[in-house]
């Protein structure tokens, strides 16, 4: 099942009353449940198991697509969290305005305990950071702007 298909999935079970959605699509099985305050979003394999924070939590809001400015995007390569420096208190891997080449570490995405340094794909001069330190990131997400 696809990634677009399991956040509307996840819309409208944060959106309904409902506290648990099971679907199954030929040999894929996809259970949804909210989970109490705080808890992690957690993921399993066959069958899918998707735990929800309670809807105290408000999602993240979105880079709008047209709000990103001109020029090369990097974007997640992963789920996770995103970082902007190597540890806590550490000198952030690069501020606008900061020239980079090709297969500088930008950031790290923490997934599943594992810290992934993303690179440079393109060198340039880093125009926009579109995320903030600590901020939830998707796959496939705009993360940096390269001119």
């Amino acid at each position: 099942m696809d990634l677009r298909k399991l956040k509307k999935l996840i819309d409208l079970v944060e959106a309904s009353g409902i506290a648990e959605l099971e679907i199954t699509e030929g040999e894929e099985k996809v259970r949804i449940a909210k989970g109490i305050a705080g808890a992690p979003m957690m993921m399993a394999h066959a069958p899918h198991m998707l735990h929800l924070p309670a809807p105290a939590a408000a999602a993240p809001a979105a880079v709008a697509e047209d709000a990103v400015p001109d020029g090369h995007v990097v974007r997640s390569p992963m789920v996770g969290t995103f970082y902007r420096a190597p540890a806590p208190g550490s000198k952030v891997f690069v501020e606008v305005g900061q020239s980079v080449v090709a297969g500088e570490t930008v950031c790290i995405i923490e997934a599943m305990k594992l810290l992934n340094e993303i690179e440079a794909d393109q060198g340039g001069v880093i125009k926009a950071i579109l995320v903030e330190n600590g901020q939830p990131v998707e796959y496939g997400e705009p993360l940096f702007v390269i001119a």
